[in-house]
Parts: structure tokens; sequence; C-alpha cells
């Protein structure tokens, strides 16, 4: 329950914070994200020796404690810049709050899973991680509630101080699962996970499994970047104002969580305690090619949805994000249950941080490339379909790799090779 409510307010923080960012690429188009996500990808790398002299050096209290504390500041800190945020202008102060808000994912929202992998074990998260990623779920959609509010009200700068405020919310919760949990017979949590600081590299060509992941990351990864990129040329075409684009983007947001916490409620349990965590990774796959190949097909036109026409590419944006923040977020954190403790912490983040933006940069710098060529939403759409059937394979041999650990066995150091 407590982990549950300190992820509503992680997530409601970071998803007031969301449409705040997703605004600025709206107002400068797809031509610009291969430089925010350059930018980002520069940082992660110089990141990641960072994180992992944090996590070999410091327990986790401390290193939740500070990153969180961290990042109140800089929310804070941000207020004055975006009070004038036409005069610095959105190229700008974009490109600086790119890299700062994929910063704020990997200390923040990824710290939380890899504290939350470190605290239950594999059968727990099977049937807990569902539910703790409901509360996410809920604070992701509370959080665009409260920025579509209060946007209109106060403005685009003030929503950081109430991003801020539940940012501390949860740090409070955290703190206090941390200091329940290190009372507990067998727990490390006062002493540091120690290792290399290039781990997370390391963990990445040692390990199977985390091959497996990083390419579906990549995979999962373009197929979302592709969506988010043709729906930025659609808002820098159709949607005009700072205010109203952030407002476009939180109701993105929020028609996104309302279907991943639907799932969470439903499917998403069902399936990974029934059948495992592997299908949690093999279905979004398949949903995410029948919804390519049908965009294919139709182009970048509208469909009627309950009477109301809808842009086909708004269809495709909500429903993958739905299912992977609804379905594969928590099968993936609950596999990482099964690997060592650098693995949870270093490897996941490296994963999650540097081999994204990559993703990220690769992708968007593809799409303009195959726009300057004269390639249109359809075309696009269905070289997606094919990376979705990669992924979909890929999917099958992560959910069931030989070097995890068997179900329900307590990780904390490397499991021996499977016998031949």
């Amino acid at each position: 329950m407590l982990s549950a409510l300190a992820f509503f307010f992680v997530m409601t923080s970071y998803y007031i914070v969301r449409p705040v960012g997703n605004q600025l690429s709206g107002a400068v188009g797809s031509q610009s994200l291969p430089l925010f996500y350059g930018a980002v990808f520069v940082v992660m790398l110089l990141l990641t020796p960072v994180f992992g002299l944090l996590v070999a050096r410091f327990p986790r209290r401390q290193l939740l404690g500070w990153s969180y504390s961290f990042f109140i500041l800089c929310l804070l800190a941000f207020v004055p810049a975006f009070v004038v945020q036409d005069r610095i202008g959105a190229r700008e102060l974009g490109v600086v709050f790119f890299v700062w808000v994929s910063v704020f994912n990997l200390f923040v929202v990824s710290l939380f899973w890899s504290f939350m992998a470190d605290i239950f074990s594999s059968l727990q998260a099977r049937k807990v991680f569902s539910l703790i990623a409901l509360g996410g779920m809920a604070g992701a959609i509370f959080g665009p509630l409260v920025t579509k509010f209060l946007v209109q009200w106060i403005g685009v700068a003030p929503l950081l101080m109430v991003s801020a405020v539940a940012l501390g919310l949860a740090l409070i919760l955290l703190l206090r699962i941390s200091a329940q949990h290190d009372r507990q017979p067998g727990s490390h949590g006062e002493e540091a996970v120690g290792g290399s600081l290039w781990a997370g590299v390391r963990e990445l060509w040692s390990r199977q499994f985390l091959r497996y992941m990083a390419l579906l990351m990549l995979f999962g990864d373009g197929i979302g970047t592709l969506a988010y990129a043709l729906v930025a040329d659609y808002a820098k075409a159709h949607i005009i104002g700072n205010v109203a684009r952030t407002a476009f983007y939180n109701d993105l947001d929020l028609y996104t969580n309302i279907l991943g916490a639907l799932l969470q409620l439903t499917l998403t349990p069902w399936l990974l305690i029934r059948r495992g965590a592997g299908w949690g990774l093999v279905l979004p796959s398949i949903v995410n090619l029948a919804l390519l190949a049908g965009v294919a097909w139709l182009g970048g036109g509208s469909i009627t949805v309950f009477g109301y026409g809808v842009s086909v590419l708004v269809v495709l944006i909500v429903t993958t994000r739905g299912f992977a923040y609804g379905m594969t977020k928590p099968a993936v954190d609950s596999l990482y249950t099964r690997v060592p403790l650098e693995t949870r912490y270093k490897g996941k983040n490296f994963v999650e941080t540097a081999v994204w933006r990559f993703g990220d940069l690769l992708v968007t710098s593809s799409v303009n490339g195959l726009h300057a060529f004269g390639l249109g939403v359809a075309g696009l759409a269905l070289l997606g379909t094919g990376v979705a059937a990669l992924a979909t394979a890929v999917a099958r041999r992560a959910g069931w790799s030989p070097d995890l650990a068997p179900d329900g066995q307590r990780v904390t150091e490397a499991p021996k090779p499977p016998q031949k």
C-alpha cells in the first residue's frame, strides 16, 4: 500500500512535468527532435559512471534521499526559465529541459522500480507489481487532470512547483518503506551494492537476459518514438499556442493512462499470475504489430471513435503507450527480481536510459531522413510493422531467458548458468 501510494506521487510529479516539456517539442516539430535526443544520449553516457558510483558507494536510503531531493530543487530552479520561455526560445529551453526530464526519469522513475525489485521476491512481484503500477497509473491520471485544471488558471511555470510538492511526498514515503524493510532479517538495505562504476555497460554484454531487454527497449522505443515524432508534426500543424499544446499533450497522457489503468485492473494481473511475466512482454508486441499494420493501411487520416473524429496517430500513440505502461512495464520489472543486484540497479538503469535515448536519437534522425525522401505516414508505419514483428520474437526470448533465476528465488548474486 505504501509503495503504491509512493508511486502515485512519483507519477503525479512526472506527469505534471511531461506535458510542460512536450509542448516545447510541439512548438518546434519533429525536425528538432534529433537535436533534443542527441543531447540527451550524450548526457546519459556521461551519467552512466556517475550513477554507477552512487549505487556502488551509498546505501539505497541515501541514494533515494539525495537523488529525489536534488530533483525537487531542480524543479524549483526551472520556474523562472519557464516564466520567460518566449524570450529564451522553445528550441533552446527545449534542449535543456528534455535533457533534464530524461535524467529525472533515470533517478526518479527507474530508481523507484529498481528499489521495488530489491525488496520484493519474484513471486511477490508478479502478484503486487501490477497493483503498485496501478497506484502509479492513478498518479499518471491525476497528474494530467491537475495540469488540465491548473494550466488555464496559473499558467505553465507554476506547475513545476506543484510537481516538486508531489515528489517530496513520494520521497517521505519511500524513506519510510526503506526503513521498515531494513529492519527485516536478511535485509541488505544498509549496505551499498558495490562493484564497478561501469557495471551497467559490462552487464549488457555479459548477460543474455539484459541483451534481450536492450533489443526489446530499442524496438519498443522505435515504435513509440515514431508515433511521438508524427504526433509532434501534427501538433505543430494543427495546434497553436503554448497553453493549447500543453493541454493537447496532457490529454494524450490522460487517455493513455486510463487505458493503462484498465489493463492493470483486468488483463495484466491475470496474465502475470496465471501465464507468467513473459507473456506480459509478448502480448503488447502483438498489439503494436496490429496497430501499425492498421496505420499503414489507413495512412494519417481520421477514424470515428464513439461518434468523434480522431486522428489515427492519436489512437496509435495512446494504445501503444497504454500497453507499455499497463502491461509491459510491470512484466519487465517483475523479471528484474530474478537477476543479481548489479544487474537490477546498474544494468537495468543503463538499458532504460542510455540504450533508450540511443533509440530515440536513431529513430528521430531516421524519420527526418525518410521524410526528406518523401516517405509519408503510411510508409513509416509499414516499416514500424516490421520492427514490431522483430520485437515480438525478442520478447518471446526475453521472458524465458535461460540466465534468469528460478521463479520465487531471491537473488543477491549471479545465478549459476543452466546445466546442459
